[in-house]
């Protein structure tokens, strides 16, 4: 069969990835055509649009690049209508797949969404949209079956995707150690590019991993504030997780206008191997919080943006969630601490670093972390969802 496939983001371009493979376990002959990423493309599929050429972060930056949106969403239905799939996939990035399917419904084409759109913390209204035009929506969080179910949806849990992605990382992690034991984070060794230039292995006594996201807006407004926390404790290791869609160069422009900690790294397209080797960390609310979380990471979760598109957000989400982040969100407490806009500073930050580098409170994350990671069921959320997809009627 021939599958069409949709992801705006970097973590849809990874979970698109293992999807392909999954579905090409259950249908060998299958052929793809994708909107998302490198991933997705080494996966075997034909990219037709880079996820790079469709982020547009916030209320604000969408309305401004609005003709580019919906040129791109007439240029993907084309594509679609010219392709003919058996299976259409949307993964996330509700504004755009949200409309595709609403076109897609009346072309009679078999719809799956894999990983849900939050609407059930925002703009919840959305659900009557996937009720008529999606046919099977399949979440990865525990508490979305039941919220899905309730309003009439064709709903599956499969599990979530990034139990199997760290595992994989923490198995690889293992084995280029040579250590069949150990967690990969005791070695406190982090291959980087210290000074911006590539060096060998070195041993550091704490590493405190700066997650400030994929998107350039973001990175701009959320790092500088991270390496002025970073540089009230200089006596730590820091460093930087420089995102795929993003190069060095970009880093050091941001690095060079602030005074940074003594101590500074950065790690380019290798998230995953910093988090195995973390102590500590701070995130960029998204994605990468759960991510952080599984590796068992103690975490501080930040967000700063546009402050126009806070306040339409907040009004939008209303009183119907308590948290940002995934992690708290999962579990229902807060397990993270959560600095958001004017909260998030220097001074603030700096503070609740230091208790989660060591004492009773990282302690605590950590126990709550372990928790979180059993909560989120088993491995092999792909195969569930492609089994799903595949064998649908």
């Amino acid at each position: 069969m021939k599958y069409y496939l949709i992801a705006g983001e970097p973590s849809g371009d990874l979970h698109g990835s293992y999807l392909i493979r999954a579905i090409r376990a259950e249908d060998p002959a299958a052929e793809f055509r994708v909107w998302g990423g490198d991933l997705m493309a080494a996966a075997g599929a034909e990219l037709v649009m880079h996820y790079r050429e469709l982020a547009f972060m916030g209320v604000v930056e969408v309305i401004r690049n609005l003709p580019t949106i919906l040129k791109n969403q007439r240029k993907c239905q084309e594509d679609i209508a010219a392709y003919a799939p058996d299976r259409l996939i949307l993964i996330d990035y509700s504004g755009f797949n949200l409309r595709i399917a609403k076109w897609a419904r009346p072309e009679g084409l078999d719809i799956s969404y894999y990983i849900s759109p939050q609407v059930w913390a925002s703009r919840s209204g959305r659900v009557k949209q996937i009720r008529a035009n999606v046919d099977r929506m399949l979440v990865i969080l525990p508490f979305e079956e039941a919220w899905y179910a309730e309003r009439g949806v064709n709903v599956s849990f499969v599990g979530h995707p990034l139990l199997d992605v760290v595992r994989e990382a923490e198995e690889k992690g293992i084995k280029a150690q040579g250590n069949k034991g150990a967690r990969p984070q005791d070695a406190k060794k982090v291959e980087v590019q210290a000074n911006y230039q590539t060096t060998e292995l070195l041993d550091y006594q704490t590493i405190i991993a700066l997650l400030p996201g994929s998107r350039k807006q973001e990175i701009t407004v959320g790092l500088p504030l991270m390496l002025a926390a970073a540089a009230r404790h200089p006596e730590h290791h820091y460093a930087i997780a420089g995102a795929p869609a993003q190069d060095l160069a970009f880093y050091e422009r941001i690095i060079a206008s602030c005074a940074p900690p003594p101590n500074l790294s950065v790690v380019m397209n290798d998230t995953y191997g910093l988090l195995q080797r973390a102590d500590t960390a701070v995130v960029t609310s998204g994605t990468a919080t759960l991510e952080t979380a599984l590796f068992g990471v103690p975490q501080v979760v930040v967000y700063k943006g546009n402050w126009l598109a806070y306040r339409i957000a907040k009004w939008m989400v209303g009183d119907r969630i308590k948290y940002i982040s995934l992690v708290n969100l999962v579990m229902d407490a807060p397990v993270v601490p959560e600095l958001i806009q004017a909260d998030f500073n220097p001074d603030n930050l700096a503070e609740h670093l230091q208790k989660i580098i060591a004492g009773p409170v990282r302690d605590q994350q950590l126990k709550d972390l372990q928790r979180l990671r059993k909560q989120l069921g088993s491995g092999g959320a792909a195969t569930r969802a492609a089994r799903a997809i595949v064998t649908s009627s």
